[in-house]
């Protein structure tokens, strides 16, 4: 069995305490982390190699950034995503790597707004960017999940308030389409594989008490090729780390796999 976990830490050293305890506590074998919010040599590497775990980083500094840890060697690294990389594109959104037999990855897929205008043309382009460089994974007929921030909530079942939302790039139908052209390829969602409920969130803002009233939205996913949702055991949501001191606005997914 294998536990991978997608988590958006939002800035590893403003939280390393707290990724420490929930990486001692949780013992996920591999985990996808985004916005890291440093460059490669301040990521903490020591501090997470004395947690059992080694790292693929592709940092940047003070915004953005993915990176890889596992309990196993990481190797085949891929730092950005490989179809169309646009000439000066330097945001580091992507991390790719081979852990425990499965192709892993880590994304940070742009948040998109205001909507519409240009963040919002770069998200849907980077969307795009994704969906081939799946349909090329997929040919390979290899196990892997695409793991990490996809700033989609998928249906309105994924966020507290549909109708407040429904203008935000998050909830917009272009993002919501190409998140169902994504999945269509052949990849399973694996919350919704297993979890049918609406209301169920991954991220609650910092703002109006929204983690206290779980005002939530769901748009961390992990998106699963046949062979590895062949292999589908569990997957859920870990909420205890949005409630401590300090914590990210995020909490980590998990799945695991046989």
């Amino acid at each position: 069995m294998v536990r991978i976990a997608t988590f958006n830490v939002n800035s590893i050293r403003a939280r390393l305490p707290n990724v420490l305890d929930w990486l001692r506590e949780a013992g996920p074998d591999v985990v996808l982390l985004q916005e890291i919010k440093c460059q490669d040599d301040a990521f903490p590497a020591l501090e997470i190699e004395a947690a059992g775990y080694r790292a693929a980083v592709h940092g940047q500094k003070s915004y953005n950034g993915v990176a890889i840890l596992s309990k196993h060697p990481i190797t085949d690294v891929v730092r950005g995503l490989p179809e169309g990389e646009p000439e000066g594109d330097e945001q580091a959104r992507y991390i790719e790597a081979t852990v425990a037999g499965l192709r892993v990855a880590s994304l940070y897929l742009p948040n998109g707004n205001p909507a519409p205008g240009e963040k919002f043309d770069y998200k849907l382009r980077w969307m795009r960017r994704l969906v081939a460089h799946a349909h090329n994974l997929l040919a390979t007929e290899q196990p892997f999940v695409l793991a990490g921030d996809y700033n989609v909530c998928p249906t309105d079942d994924d966020v507290y308030d549909p109708a407040n939302w429904q203008d935000d790039a998050l909830c917009r139908p272009e993002s919501r389409a190409l998140f169902r052209q994504l999945c269509h390829l052949g990849l399973t969602e694996a919350f919704r594989a297993l979890h049918s409920e609406a209301g169920r969130y991954t991220f609650w803002d910092y703002q109006a008490g929204a983690w206290q009233r779980d005002n939530g939205l769901r748009i961390d996913h992990l998106l699963l090729s046949p062979q590895a949702a062949d292999r589908l055991v569990t997957c859920d949501i870990d909420k205890a780390p949005r409630g401590r001191d300090k914590a990210s606005d995020h909490t980590p997914i998990w799945v695991e796999l046989q």
